[in-house]
């Protein structure tokens, strides 16, 4: 089990800065939803706008339970925006909402990356759930025969289509929110400061991702590192 204390170091490490991340874009979050917006549009307003503004018709705009919970669904068309974003009416809650939008739009135009994230989620659902068990497994047996490495490998190969996950979706996010940013200057739906919050608040919620995939890679860099010196 020696194998697993670096995992473990790399795993707290990851998580305390995830923690930070985290806490941080909930402070601007709390922040920015202090700045009402001038034009008095609320996050599903916003929203919907957006999505006629870009000629999309089929996707509907709709409230759901929770934090931080807001999401596109490309399978039902649906711009899923918690509650506070959808009723709320400041800059915290315009830039989640035309954020999600943006997905609408890539999914609307083919987006390439995220056709390619699509087509992962399958196998990453199966890939990331099991990985880290085989991983473990491999480790254990490693020292008692050669099947162990074969059983590390494949751990090693399933936990890389996470990581590949993870960094396919970076350009995603990133896309979507300027995307988001770039229509509401363009349609001068935010003042300037209100700009400025909204843009600052997308930028938080992506680092999340970003440590997320920083963090994916590290971790796959040591289980490779290990098999190496196993073989």
């Amino acid at each position: 089990m020696g194998g697993m204390m670096g995992y473990y170091i790399i795993g707290g490490a990851v998580f305390l800065l995830s923690m930070f991340v985290s806490n941080k874009l909930k402070s601007k979050f709390k922040k920015y939803s202090q700045i009402h917006l001038k034009n008095g549009m609320s996050g599903a307003e916003i929203a919907q706008k957006m999505l006629d503004d870009n000629g999309i018709t089929d996707v509907k705009v709709i409230s759901v339970k929770g934090q931080l919970t807001d999401h596109y669904n490309p399978s039902n068309k649906t711009v899923n925006l918690s509650e506070v974003v959808y009723s709320e009416r400041n800059a915290a809650a315009a830039a989640v909402a035309a954020h999600e939008v943006g997905h609408a739009i890539q999914h609307a135009t083919a987006y390439s990356w995220i056709g390619m994230r699509s087509k992962l989620v399958p196998v990453v659902s199966i890939a990331s759930k099991y990985s880290q068990y085989v991983i473990m497994g491999g480790l254990a047996l490693a020292a008692a025969s050669a099947f162990g490495s074969t059983v590390l490998l494949i751990g090693i190969i399933m936990y890389a289509v996470g990581t590949l996950f993870a960094f396919v979706t970076l350009p995603v996010e990133y896309d979507a929110s300027n995307r988001a940013l770039a229509w509401l200057e363009n349609e001068n739906m935010l003042t300037q400061e209100e700009h400025a919050g909204a843009k600052d608040a997308l930028k938080w919620a992506a680092r999340t991702y970003l440590v997320a995939a920083i963090g994916s890679l590290a971790t796959l860099l040591y289980f490779i590192s290990i098999f190496l010196r196993r073989r």
